[in-house]
């Protein structure tokens, strides 16, 4: 007997974003501001920082998805945003980022699900570390699933390196 499966790609790929998110948010819970700003690897990154860097991140791809490539256009101020984007800066709170974090969330599966298909694309802007011409949204999610799992997982040690707790281990 041979069953048919109707395949969801938009909850498919959600639900693993979903997961990584997890995990994620699991590496920060019951941590201090201070511990969520320390660097306490040889690595510069902080648990807040990563927080902020990959809501800022998933932000700015969605955000692709909706505008193009205008959205992501280089200014003269983009390298220091994004270096200031792996770090807590003062008045940053880990609450702040991690509601910002759910805030960015909500959002991209809003606009997942109001996506007519996920072969729409984009052209991407011209920088060297783009190989490719466009990015379809399905791409965009995959890459954003990856960035999430990624740094889930420097979250992961860099947590251990602070109390011992392992959140994926």
């Amino acid at each position: 007997m041979t069953t048919t499966a109707v395949i969801d790609e938009k909850a498919d790929l959600l639900s693993a974003l979903a997961t990584h998110r997890f995990l994620f948010r699991y590496a920060v819970q019951g941590l201090t501001d201070e511990q969520a700003a320390s660097t306490p690897t040889a690595s510069e990154l902080c648990l807040g920082g990563l927080i902020k860097h990959v809501a800022e991140s998933e932000r700015s791809w969605v955000t692709f998805l909706l505008e193009g490539a205008a959205s992501m256009e280089l200014t003269e101020d983009s390298a220091a945003e994004h270096a200031d984007s792996f770090r807590m800066l003062p008045g940053e709170t880990l609450e702040g980022l991690l509601a910002e974090y759910e805030r960015v969330a909500a959002r991209t599966e809003d606009v997942v699900a109001a996506l007519p298909s996920l072969d729409i694309a984009h052209p991407l802007p011209d920088a060297p570390w783009f190989t490719d011409k466009a990015w379809s949204a399905r791409r965009v999610l995959v890459h954003i699933v990856a960035e999430t799992a990624q740094h889930a997982g420097h979250a992961d040690l860099i947590r251990e390196t602070i109390d011992g707790q392992k959140s994926m281990g």
